[in-house]
């Protein structure tokens, strides 16, 4: 039998349901991969090892019964770290909540749970998933499994890092503003955002509440429409969850691209895009040309206010969310305090790292009296024109192609000294959850470096099944979703 842990999540299904290995073997396999492949990577931030062999064994006993097996029963899976699992400690990679153990489980938790998934971790991210890198950690830092001496992108990068190295055949990550995207395509694997609302976030430690949706990844494309289908769905816990008639994705994944319309705006290829990837890039879209796809160029010129944009209103959301981390309720508290003005002060000093705390700062200047209309009113006014702009586009056409990030994964230490080139790393990610509409990262090629690119695709709302589709041909037309298995170069 080949090795458990390169196969698919439809493979591993088959060997469980054909009797070729047992629910514990497949846990036990990629449980000894983390024990080969994690020193190298610290993808994860906790291993679940005993619950994780428990729950294979009453997994076990669905496959024996033949009866209640579901599209996970017996999948390992890893969950970021900013995800309330029960009984599991939940850090967000703050030291302000180094001993967090929540009382209860996520919605998208208790979804993969009834499915009969395994968590195996929790995976590592930036705090409180404010980065580009996974640098901004409070307990380690991740590594790029194709290179060990570059960042695997973040805020996901534990996530995508364990999928990628084959730790998980699948993991949960969050996006705001491409935190899963972006390390997907720095990863060489497949990353899916959805629309807003489709997925429940509570339970979700909140970012920026109007931008944070939860997101899969996957080694292929097939693996991202199987988990996506547990997880979508509405939830009464979470006011902003969508109520709308479930699709099934699974119906999705053929090959058929004919006279899909594809637009390519010239403002995502300009000055600041590496011209090795932009040549990519391009390549993947005339390969969509043969496939079928109408492929045109367009333009999205209010995409250049989205960076702008998405940072006043993130940071604002920011700077409300983190306000509950007093060190009264839970998490660290500061020892010795004389007052409760000096208890929150010391403890928000202690338990917040610098990029957490820069991100509070700007939120609350732009909130703040005198600045709040000519910095967050106005950014929500652009954010209207943005949504506006993509509704004007997806009239004519059914998807908008770009590349996921500007560049290949660089190195540790490159951009974490100057912030504003680091927030220019996720500049074509933004615009997706700026509208709220759905968006996909897929594996295009590498570049002379031998490091991955992804593509990005952005849809309407609500047209993941139809963006699955299209990239589910792509994938198959081309060798990349083969041939990504990371080189741990810098060993």
């Amino acid at each position: 039998m080949n090795n458990l842990t390169e196969m698919s999540i439809l493979e591993l299904k088959n060997v469980l349901k054909n009797r070729q290995c047992s629910v514990t073997e497949v846990t036990e396999a990629f449980l000894q991969r983390i024990d080969e492949v994690e020193p190298k990577v610290d993808a994860f931030l906790a291993v679940t090892r005993e619950s994780a062999l428990k729950r294979a064994k009453e997994q076990q006993i669905v496959y024996d019964s033949g009866v209640g097996i579901k599209s996970l029963t017996g999948i390992p899976i890893g969950i970021k770290d900013i995800i309330c699992t029960k009984g599991i400690t939940t850090t967000a990679a703050s030291r302000i909540l180094y001993d967090f153990v929540p009382p209860y489980n996520a919605t998208v938790v208790e979804k993969i749970n009834d499915n009969g998934a395994i968590i195996v971790g929790k995976t590592n991210c930036d705090e409180f998933a404010m980065g580009s890198s996974t640098e901004h950690s409070a307990f380690k830092t991740t590594k790029n499994p194709w290179d060990l001496t570059r960042i695997p992108g973040g805020s996901s990068g534990g996530s995508a890092a364990a999928v990628a190295s084959g730790m998980v055949p699948c993991a949960l990550g969050t996006d705001t503003g491409g935190s899963v995207r972006q390390p997907a395509a720095l990863c060489g694997i497949v990353g899916i955002k959805p629309t807003y609302g489709l997925v429940s976030r509570y339970g979700v430690i909140a970012f920026a509440s109007s931008f944070d949706q939860v997101g899969v990844f996957a080694r292929n494309v097939s693996d991202t429409a199987t988990v996506l289908n547990t997880i979508v769905g509405y939830d009464e816990h979470d006011s902003t969850s969508i109520f709308r008639e479930k699709e099934d994705y699974s119906m999705t994944i053929i090959e058929n691209v004919k006279d899909v319309k594809i637009g390519i705006p010239r403002e995502f290829f300009a000055e600041g895009l590496n011209s090795e990837v932009r040549e990519i890039v391009l390549r993947a879209a005339e390969e969509y040309r043969k496939l079928g796809a109408i492929v045109e160029e367009c333009s999205l010129n209010i995409s250049q206010y989205s960076l702008a944009t998405y940072y006043i209103i993130a940071c604002a959301e920011a700077s409300s969310n983190l306000a509950r981390f007093d060190g009264i309720r839970y998490g660290h508290r500061a020892e010795d305090t004389r007052n409760i003005d000096e208890l929150y002060k010391r403890t928000r000093r202690e338990g917040f790292g610098d990029e957490v705390k820069r991100r509070i700062f700007l939120g609350t200047c732009v909130l703040s009296s005198g600045y709040s209309d000519q910095y967050y009113n106005k950014a929500q006014k652009v954010r209207n024109l943005i949504r506006y702009e993509f509704s004007r586009l997806f009239e004519k056409y059914d998807f908008i192609l770009t590349p996921t990030s500007p560049c290949e994964a660089f190195k540790f230490g490159e951009k974490i000294a100057n912030p504003l080139e680091m927030y220019l790393a996720d500049i074509y990610t933004i615009a997706a959850p700026t509208a709220g509409i759905p968006a996909i990262s897929i594996p295009c090629g590498f570049t002379q470096a031998g490091l991955p690119v992804g593509l990005q695709l952005m849809g309407n709302y609500f047209s993941e099944g139809k963006m699955l589709r299209a990239a589910y041909t792509y994938e198959q037309s081309t060798q990349w979703a083969k041939v990504m298995k990371p080189t741990y170069k810098g060993e």
